[in-house]
């Protein structure tokens, strides 16, 4: 005879129910099953997925350290960018501090020196004029880190207006502003500098003499014409296809069914759903710009003299290379971290904010 106490055994084949699995769940069951994961916006989400990119993070630090360097060493370092150590006013010229090479002092340094005086050394040298090397190796980079900001910036106003307007509107007005983009494509950009160069020369030079853009120079208002003329166009491309892409969405029609501006669609629908194109582009525009200005001003087209940029140190290294190689070299090295650090970074964020590569 059967136990009572015993459970009867369940039957593979019948429809039984557990009288167990009806059972109230205790409190710390229900603490366990309430676990509700951080809401989590695009923007932390590419964030987090950026800082477990390594090689983005280094070059992020990287930049973040060039940065300050270029900021405050001006602020305490002993030379200035164009001091010409050997010239005094009323002092016949010492070119004792021409061509020195690191760490090296002239003959007046040596005698204050030798006095018990305390010299800050002269790291990279100096150049043939007697200025300090490695201060306008800096003042360098910091002209071309401001060159490629704000030439990204003037490209992301334009491209994004200009590109938004487009892909929007479609029909005529697309076709008549890209038939525009087409035109600029073809235009030969470091012709159209020199030729701006020249016109800006003889136009801007009289009215900017004396003010403070007379230190910039025409070379380079110039640039930042061009770059506001010409470089826009992938950036207005890559904003365009993008807004084309999603303009269809119910949330866009149903904008428009209540009666939203198109200028309030574009700004309040459209670009935060284009603003990862927006970033990596952006970001990669930065070290395209950077280089452009260091090839121009090595060409002679850049910052105007005394004014140091990478390029025209560069450029003027190469006159001594085969007895001053570190003058080349140094430049050349900060050119190629500076962007190599960009391009990376960039690569980086695309990775990040891309939700095409989200695995």
């Amino acid at each position: 005879m059967n136990n009572t106490n015993e459970m009867p055994k369940k039957n593979p084949l019948g429809f039984q129910l557990n009288l167990k699995d009806f059972e109230k769940a205790t409190d710390e069951e229900k603490a366990q099953q309430v676990r509700m994961s951080e809401s989590m916006t695009f923007f932390k989400d590419g964030m987090r997925r950026l800082r477990r990119n390594k090689i983005a993070m280094t070059c992020l630090s990287v930049l973040i350290l060039i940065s300050l360097l270029v900021t405050f060493v001006p602020m305490v370092y002993p030379y200035t960018y164009e001091q010409q150590l050997g010239v005094a006013q009323g002092k016949r010229i010492d070119k004792t501090y021409n061509n020195l090479k690191p760490f090296e002092y002239g003959k007046t340094e040596l005698e204050r020196i030798a006095n018990g005086e305390k010299i800050f050394p002269h790291i990279f040298g100096t150049d043939a004029a007697g200025r300090d090397y490695a201060i306008r190796v800096i003042y360098g980079a910091r002209i071309s880190l401001l060159v490629g900001f704000f030439a990204a910036i003037i490209v992301l106003i334009i491209g994004v207006i200009y590109g938004s307007v487009s892909g929007y509107f479609g029909g005529r007005t697309d076709l008549f502003m890209m038939r525009i983009v087409d035109i600029i494509y073809s235009l030969p950009d470091m012709l159209i500098i020199i030729l701006l160069s020249v016109v800006l020369n003889q136009v801007l030079t009289p009215k900017i003499e004396g003010t403070a853009l007379d230190k910039i120079g025409t070379d380079m208002i110039s640039i930042f014409i061009v770059f506001a003329l010409l470089y826009w166009v992938s950036m207005a491309r890559l904003v365009r296809g993008q807004i084309l892409s999603i303009k269809q969405n119910e949330y866009i029609l149903a904008a428009k069914s209540v009666g939203s501006s198109p200028w309030r669609i574009i700004k309040k629908h459209l670009l935060p759903n284009s603003m990862s194109v927006i970033i990596i582009s952006t970001a990669l525009q930065i070290p395209s710009a950077i280089f452009t200005e260091s090839y121009l001003s090595f060409l002679g087209l850049g910052v105007s003299i005394p004014m140091p940029s990478l390029g025209s140190l560069a450029s003027d290294a190469l006159s001594g290379v085969y007895s001053y190689p570190y003058r080349l070299i140094i430049p050349a090295i900060a050119i190629w971290l500076i962007v190599l650090s960009f391009n990376l970074l960039g690569d980086g964020l695309r990775d990040a904010f891309d939700p095409k590569l989200k695995k």
